[in-house]
């Protein structure tokens, strides 16, 4: 029989963030890339849950979570990150991150190292080309759309993520749209996925450099996000994280490999002494 997740709701002071939760101990937080949701994450959930307390988030403007009309800078995602560990008043944690939720972990862990005890940042990185990230908001924006079914989204779905098993195409579909008359439409706010986008544009590099948590660096080796040329100059920029190339995966490495990731992950949060 399969876990049960918990769904939450944290009122935060400033924003409300929907997760998912199972597990107790060491907090393991996961923050999805852009117009995903916290559920791309369940099957790395089950696993790890007998070692941490794992919630995955909604970020902001994503989900059922709370899509603010401004705020979607690195900055805002990062304290995000921050008052929720202090809400749950459990620190430090360890952050999973993927594509915009990597980004965010490392901007989290170098404004606020205290509250964090390492990183798996996967998937995003400086020194991406202005190229790739034009590709990618022109992918969000493509993805507004009004659907007839489900089938159609899972259709659509899978044709995106050629690599992704069906059933992370499934998970997609059910968590991330919603019925309205019209149709089915993405849950993630158009308006929220163009700002976020726009903030991956910003210097991530600083953050990157002043990161002293223990930090494992993960790309998937077919990726077209994080480019070979992006990869080199970011491990060389910093030498001293691990950092592993993981192979027949591309930028979704969670949701295509989750069995290898949290084996990765199990095999860094030891080394680190976040675990026993």
């Amino acid at each position: 029989m399969a876990m049960e997740l918990n769904s939450v709701t944290l009122a935060l002071p400033h924003i409300k963030l929907h997760a998912v939760e199972a597990g107790e101990g060491q907090l393991a937080l996961m923050f999805h890339g852009i117009t995903a949701n916290a559920h791309v994450f369940e099957p790395m959930i089950r696993q790890l849950a007998p070692y941490f307390r794992c919630l995955a988030f909604d970020q902001r403007g994503h989900g059922r979570s709370d899509k603010p009309a401004a705020g979607y800078d690195a900055s805002d995602f990062a304290e995000d990150i921050a008052a929720i560990i202090r809400h749950l008043g459990h620190g430090p944690a360890l952050l999973i991150g993927h594509s915009l939720g990597s980004r965010n972990a490392i901007e989290a862990a170098a404004r606020h190292p205290e509250l964090i005890s390492g990183v798996i940042g996967i998937e995003f990185i400086p020194f991406i080309e202005e190229q790739v990230l034009d590709d990618l908001a022109a992918r969000v924006g493509g993805g507004d759309r009004i659907f007839a079914s489900v089938e159609e989204i899972e259709e659509y779905l899978a044709g995106r993520y050629p690599l992704m098993p069906a059933d992370a195409v499934a998970r997609r579909a059910r968590y991330g749209y919603l019925k309205t008359d019209a149709g089915w439409r993405p849950l993630a706010d158009p308006k929220a996925m163009a700002a976020t986008a726009a903030g991956l544009r910003g210097d991530m590099e600083p953050a990157f450099r002043a990161n002293k948590v223990p930090t494992l660096l993960i790309r998937g080796s077919l990726s077209k996000l994080v480019t070979v040329e992006a990869w080199r100059r970011a491990t060389s920029a910093r030498p001293d994280l691990k950092a592993l190339e993981l192979p027949n995966a591309d930028h979704y490495v969670p949701e295509e490999i989750p069995d290898r990731v949290v084996e990765e992950i199990m095999s860094f949060a030891r080394a680190a002494a976040i675990i026993e």
